[in-house]
């Protein structure tokens, strides 16, 4: 072989590529158990964010709820909405034809679309197995009255309060993530039975137990109060009581794991602590 061929083939022997060498067992492990870690701080954080941006949604409902019960108001002399009405069997959120079809309740006049009635926290029924959305309660002990509430002294508790019985409503929950260890329960109650006076209702502690709100969104709850604002609350009060004279004693019935009122006692619900 000449000079000039051995050159060709020295340059031949340069443009040929060495073959690549693959990855060995250990980088392999070492490149999955880093991914593996990106991974496990990843997960916290996009949970979080889909849980914050699901009570985004839940408040945004809570304020239609409010909205709707201020177009109400404004039709019926200023009254809210009743919590539920025996002659029609109509409940404030929904009613329930003869054929068996849902349809909207007192609160939405006949009119609205059902699923703004849905928490997109909440999976589970309602206590009133025919609603077909669940997740919220409305304040029955001082607001919505009903035909079925009765005052702490067994009078009858029909009508609604008017808006401007209400004094301090950017204080006083409306509308909120109703919960308790069976369901829903979307009658709201406040946590303490003020004896001896017609104020309030005069649900027994096992039933305010049920009454209770669900602190589900990173352990907070949504509640919108009867200004029309909607928030977040983070602290959980479980107690149950019965005040005489203005003296609470509190008792050993108390909200389930999860769940609580909004105040230790009633000024979350009413001007009557």
């Amino acid at each position: 072989m000449n000079s000039y061929d051995m050159g060709i083939a020295r340059v031949h022997a340069r443009a040929v590529p060495s073959k690549c060498r693959g990855f060995t067992l250990v980088e392999l492990l070492v490149a999955i158990g880093i991914i593996a870690v990106l991974i496990s701080l990843l997960l916290p954080a996009l949970n979080r964010a889909r849980e914050q941006a699901k009570s985004v949604r839940c408040l945004g409902n809570l304020r239609q709820l409010a909205q709707a019960a201020a177009v109400y108001a404004s039709a019926n002399d200023e009254h809210y909405p009743i919590s539920y009405y025996a002659v029609s069997s109509w409940e404030w959120d929904f009613k329930k034809l003869a054929n068996g079809t849902i349809v909207p309740g007192i609160l939405w006049s006949g009119q609205t679309v059902l699923g703004v009635m849905q928490c997109p926290s909440y999976d589970r029924p309602s206590t009133t197995i025919s609603d077909p959305y669940t997740g919220y309660n409305y304040n029955t002990s001082y607001i919505g009255g009903g035909v079925r509430e009765v005052t702490p002294l067994g009078r009858p508790h029909v009508s609604p309060v008017r808006v401007d019985m209400v004094h301090r409503p950017t204080e006083v929950a409306l509308f909120g993530d109703g919960q308790y260890t069976n369901g829903t329960n979307k009658y709201m109650r406040a946590p303490v039975l003020l004896a001896g006076t017609n104020i309030g209702d005069g649900a027994g502690l096992a039933q305010r137990a049920a009454g209770t709100q669900g602190f589900r969104h990173l352990t907070r709850t949504n509640v919108v109060y009867c200004d029309g604002h909607a928030e977040s609350v983070g602290t959980a009060y479980t107690a149950t009581g019965t005040s005489t004279g203005g003296i609470i004693t509190y008792s050993t019935t108390v909200a389930t794991s999860g769940t609580g009122f909004l105040s230790a006692d009633n000024s979350a619900y009413t001007d009557t602590p």
